[in-house]
């Protein structure tokens, strides 16, 4: 395929992602058409649009990489990404917050919180923690997208990541969140098109499916003595139980992200753009299906690398790749794959990091000018959206800022980061504001406070993996970590911040005055 051919398929899609943005922006004439698509969003747009934004450059090129390091164990997450990230999110999680966003008007994620408890502080300091923590998960899917550009087009990977964002930035802008579903489902689309292509593709080099999963068993004696002295046990196998691997793959990866996902912002607000139950239900199979596509595929895919790999060029995923897992699966699709596909999943990688981040730059946006601008100045309209505007802006230039100075193997990181953060400081407030009535505004809070605070403390302080790199424990303690003694250095902030969370929140509103009758009533009306 000729370079010409090429550039013309690519403008094609951008022109495709301007117009739906542009349609986007011509639907929109007032804030709940820009924060939440008027309400009345397709079953098929919203689900495409949830999974579209919940698999990005970051499952696909990261997770990816990762797998071709630990292996099918992997897919433990695709189990959680679609019982807990699709099933749970929308039928224990989606239907009341539909129900209750609609009966409070809430038109964003901390709003929804905010309005349940009746506190304005808990709206924007959640904005407030969501625009902060926000801009390392965007910066690493960003990242995601330029790598394969830089790869696959011989691109400066700095030109690549600039002239990315801003197209971007110019349909999330205009457009609102009706811009950006309708992007993300043409995206969602490509992508699901994509990943079966690559796994057809892998399958037919490597002999068919069980041909190439027992070459990827008999590689067992091939694991690098570094990651075997820290538990790796194989492709095929899981890490020895309680080893560092171990730690890293079940509590980080697995658990980190795949529980995390119940309080993303970005898609928690999915729930509220749709009229009634019935599209969340339609949107189960939907969603479930393409999740699978995607994360079930890319993990596969990157654990076998190792096999391609070995048998073409002698060596595994790793070592072809000089130590930078985030390089692995550009680096297989390129060596792996005919022409023609190569381009097509660079489209596929440009729509799954284009309807992720724009999704991301919205949330931020609307943290700034929603959650944060109109709860303290108590002015709304016109002024509001501009300011969500401005607040998409400066999120942009965060996340390319950010691009340009983290260090390799970040993408995998950045991302469970991010999921652990919101699953610590907003899962135990968000299940009570649905299912609870007793929990009270006083809880919420401590259980926000709680999470978010024991998270940041641990990855400064004890999590080893952030602690040594960031040196703030060595600059005030003389030592690395706090604690050295296994397997705390290695085991993840949710699991330790998540529990104190939920423990605060229950403990302090038990303690604390129940809501107003009238309040509830008001939350809960023809919830069930």
């Amino acid at each position: 395929m000729n370079l010409l051919l090429l550039n013309l398929i690519i403008i094609i899609y951008l022109l495709a992602t301007l117009y739906l943005g542009y349609r986007g922006w011509k639907s929109t004439k007032d804030s709940e058409g820009y924060l939440v698509a008027g309400r009345k969003t397709h079953p098929y747009i919203m689900a495409m649009s949830y999974g579209a934004t919940f698999i990005s450059t970051s499952a696909i090129v990261g997770f990816g990489g990762n797998a071709a390091l630990f292996g099918m164990g992997l897919l433990w997450l695709t189990f959680l990404n679609i019982f807990v990230g699709i099933f749970v999110a929308f039928i224990v999680y989606g239907k009341r917050t539909r129900k209750m966003g609609h009966n409070l008007n809430a038109m964003t994620f901390p709003e929804l919180l905010g309005k349940r408890f009746d506190s304005r502080f808990i709206q924007y300091f959640s904005g407030i923690v969501i625009f902060l923590g926000m801009p390392l998960y965007a910066s690493v899917v960003l990242i995601g997208a330029a790598r394969f550009m830089e790869t696959t087009l011989a691109i400066d990977f700095d030109v690549a990541l600039l002239v990315y964002s801003v197209i971007i930035a110019a349909y999330v802008i205009w457009g609102g969140l009706r811009g950006v579903m309708y992007t993300d489902a043409m995206q969602g689309t490509i992508m699901f098109v994509g990943m079966i292509f690559l796994l057809f593709i892998t399958y037919s080099h490597l002999g068919g499916i069980i041909p190439a999963h027992q070459a990827l068993t008999d590689m067992a004696n091939l694991v690098p003595a570094k990651l075997a002295a820290q538990g790796h046990a194989g492709w095929t196998a899981m890490p020895v139980l309680g080893s560092t691997w171990w730690w890293t793959l079940v509590s980080t990866i697995v658990l980190g992200v795949g529980i995390g996902v119940l309080a993303m912002p970005q898609l928690v607000v999915r729930f509220m753009t749709v009229k009634s139950n019935r599209e969340l239900n339609r949107g189960v199979l939907i969603g479930g299906v393409f999740i699978l596509m995607m994360t079930g595929v890319a993990f596969t895919v990157g654990a076998l690398s190792n096999v391609f790999f070995l048998q073409n060029m002698g060596n595994i995923s790793i070592n072809i790749a000089a130590g930078n897992a985030d390089s692995i699966i550009p680096l297989y699709i390129n060596a792996a794959t005919p022409e023609w596909f190569v381009y097509l999943f660079m489209l596929t990688l440009l729509a799954a990091a284009m309807s992720t981040s724009s999704s991301q730059f919205h949330t931020q946006g609307s943290a700034i000018g929603r959650d944060i601008y109109e709860t303290l100045t108590h002015k709304k309209g016109g002024k509001s959206i501009l300011v969500t505007r401005m607040g998409i802006i400066v999120a942009m230039i965060i996340a390319v800022t950010l691009g340009y100075i983290l260090p390799e193997n970040i993408i995998a990181r950045g991302t469970a980061i991010f999921f652990g953060l919101c699953a610590a400081a907003f899962l135990p407030m968000y299940t009570s504001a649905l299912y609870w009535k007793g929990a009270t505004k006083e809880g919420a809070i401590a259980g926000l406070f709680t999470g978010t605070l024991v998270t940041v403390f641990w990855y400064l302080f004890i999590h080893k993996a952030e602690a040594v790199p960031l040196g703030i424990c060595k600059m005030l303690l003389g030592r690395d970590v706090l604690i050295t003694s296994m397997p705390w250095p290695v085991v993840d902030p949710i699991l330790v911040a998540l529990p104190l969370a939920a423990l605060v929140t229950v403990a302090v509103s038990l303690m604390t005055k129940r809501p107003r009758d009238r309040h509830l009533e008001e939350c809960f009306r023809e919830i069930k």
